[in-house]
């Protein structure tokens, strides 16, 4: 199936599939009105990086790879850090500063699940500098 935003219309997909095929850093498969899927392939050294989502929850899977995950309350006091690799889930609870990391030696490919989007319908960040030059 096409890597591109399916939404808002009803959709279905093998996510496992869609997630490991995924090479773009970010590729938005479903934006909803409410909710918004996307996945991603961060490279090996590279980060989501830091930030805080104040009024939603994040839920994020590792399908391939090798992650660090930092949260915590503050953006300098990130108390939180566990390792993860795949088939583990990741959930941020609403204005939690998190980032997550690869530290492995080949892509870290996870799926993401959001509300309210944050991204606009079909992005595609190709590189995570990409993706920083537009939140900027």
């Amino acid at each position: 199936m096409a890597a591109r935003d399916h939404g808002p219309k009803p959709f279905v997909t093998n996510i496992e599939e869609q997630t490991l095929e995924n090479t773009n850093y970010r590729t938005t498969l479903w934006s909803g009105k409410y909710m918004q899927m996307t996945v991603m392939a961060i490279a090996p050294g590279d980060d989501i990086g830091l930030e805080v989502h104040e009024d939603h929850d994040q839920f994020l899977r590792v399908e391939q790879g090798r992650g660090r995950v930092q949260m915590g309350p503050a953006e300098d006091q990130l108390d939180f850090d566990k390792e993860v690799g795949d088939d583990w889930v990741i959930l941020v609870p609403a204005g939690s500063w998190h980032n997550v990391t690869n530290i492995g030696d080949e892509p870290l490919k996870v799926y993401s699940l959001y509300g309210p989007p944050e991204h606009e319908h079909g992005t595609v960040h190709v590189t995570k500098a990409e993706s920083d030059a537009e939140e900027h």
